[in-house]
């Protein structure tokens, strides 16, 4: 078994005479055993260093770490069963594969042919068979990464930490390596943390996605959770490709029933009010989700506007339109029937509008009976507006 515990875990760079720097902020996670859990983020969120301090290569500066109900926050990597994969792969450029698999057994006394054994069983796995005479130099890039995942399985860790270990590979070999790292999580049954700042490989490949920005984790869910309630504006904006629209509106109350307005824009929404909730908040709907009105548009959400212009993707189109000085971006099968130049107008369903709170960020949910708007996080246990 092998769950992983991150309680408050906190990294600063720097002393408090100049002045210090929270890489990792206070992120607390519960990682199952079997899971495949990855961390995403942009550039400079501290994922690599959260996944350093987890194997042990950086000292936290608060907070604890877990492994199996024991705590492992100051044990040396050597003895954390834990097994790291680099985004470099680190391989030995003077060892053929076989060496360069069998080397972490060596280092742990064991003999010649316990490690051939261990060798040709995890080569197998792999299917890196007919490579185990050649040298890192004389592999592709796919190669080398299954020598680097190789040289961590034959140890039989716990679990895997993988640092964006298809980073330097093309496209088309990072979706075939992919679906290999997918078939081979449920080979093992073991658990998996995987770091990228690439939202298709956690969404293609994780049970669980874990997205932090700025050091702070922002939320945790599966990747449908993430994508379909993201439970922040940043979460919203950086899911999806195009990402999901996000606009300066206001709540009112009209005929009974909430709106959300702002210039060319009228969202009714499913809630009845008798007094205007008269709040800013940030409406959000994501560009597969707009869908072109006729010309009598009936009662229900539009968004009017003109199409600036057209991106065509092969199988769709995306249009980039301006709609009361806002940019909105729709997606949808080729041909979508616009043209730049051309005024339009957008519907949707109201259960695919989101609302966001504009000082806090967070999501904004409508509790029944009372209409009224709270912030809601359970995970990261945010207290209502």
């Amino acid at each position: 078994m092998s769950r992983i515990r991150l309680e408050g875990l906190t990294k600063r760079f720097g002393n408090a005479r100049r002045g210090s720097t929270a890489a990792v902020d206070s992120v607390s996670l519960d990682i199952s055993h079997g899971e495949f859990v990855v961390l995403l983020g942009p550039s400079g969120c501290g994922k690599s260093t959260l996944l350093r301090m987890i194997a042990g290569l950086l000292p936290p500066s608060a907070g604890r770490l877990l492994l199996d109900d024991r705590d492992i926050t100051h044990v040396p990597p050597k003895d954390r069963d834990l097994a790291m994969v680099f985004q470099s792969y680190a391989l030995y450029p003077h060892l053929p594969v076989a060496r360069n698999l069998g080397f972490p057994l060596r280092t742990r006394g064991w003999s010649r042919a316990a490690i051939d054994r261990k060798v040709t069983e995890v080569a197998s796995v792999l299917g890196l068979e007919e490579l185990l005479k050649r040298r890192p130099k004389e592999l592709s890039g796919g190669q080398r990464q299954r020598v680097a995942l190789g040289r961590a399985l034959v140890r039989d860790p716990g679990a895997f930490l993988m640092d964006e270990p298809l980073s330097n590979l093309d496209a088309k070999l990072r979706t075939a390596t992919r679906t290999e790292l997918t078939a081979l999580h449920r080979q093992l049954g073991s658990t998996f943390l995987y770091v990228t700042h690439d939202q298709v490989e956690a969404m293609t490949m994780a049970t669980r996605i874990a997205v932090l920005d700025k050091g702070r984790l922002e939320q945790a869910g599966t990747p449908s959770e993430v994508y379909d309630t993201p439970a922040s504006v940043f979460v919203a904006g950086f899911m999806g490709s195009p990402p999901m629209n996000l606009l300066d509106a206001r709540l009112e109350s009209r005929d009974g029933r909430v709106h959300v307005t702002a210039r060319d824009i009228d969202v009714p929404l499913e809630h009845p009010a008798d007094e205007p909730p008269s709040r800013d908040v940030v409406l959000g709907v994501r560009p597969e989700h707009l869908t072109i009105a006729g010309e009598r548009v009936p009662e229900g959400p539009r968004f009017r506007g003109a199409v600036d212009a057209i991106e065509n993707l092969g199988n769709e189109e995306i249009a980039l339109c301006s709609v009361g000085g806002a940019r909105l971006v729709a997606r949808g099968p080729r041909p979508l029937g616009l043209r730049a130049g051309e005024n339009v107008t957008f519907t949707t369903s109201p259960h695919h509008v989101h609302l966001f709170d504009p000082a806090s960020g967070r999501r904004l949910v409508w509790r029944d009976p009372e209409p009224e708007v709270i912030t809601v996080n359970r995970e990261l246990d945010v207290p209502a507006v």
